[in-house]
């Protein structure tokens, strides 16, 4: 049997929406801070805070895809295992 071919997941328009979404966020963001009238140390908190919430969001996706990826191969695994006992 031939090995199936890798396919990828995302389309080139899906992780340019992306990529532009999470740009475009983090530029409006910015471009609200500067103009806010805070302290120097309240925009630090609030980019901080930013930071954070991007690299959670983005850990929070990873953990989700790979549990499910895991979910598959268990699953995949258990049915060859059945098929080998019933054989």
């Amino acid at each position: 049997m031939y090995p199936q071919k890798h396919k990828r997941r995302n389309t080139a328009a899906f992780t340019f929406l992306a990529y532009f979404t999470l740009f475009a966020g983090v530029c409006l963001f910015a471009i609200g801070i500067y103009n806010a009238d805070l302290e120097l140390n309240e925009k630090g908190y609030y980019i901080a805070v930013m930071l954070l919430i991007i690299v959670g969001s983005i850990l929070t996706q990873k953990v989700i895809r790979d549990n499910s990826e895991d979910d598959e191969i268990i699953a995949e695994q258990q049915r060859r295992m059945e098929r080998n006992e019933q054989a």
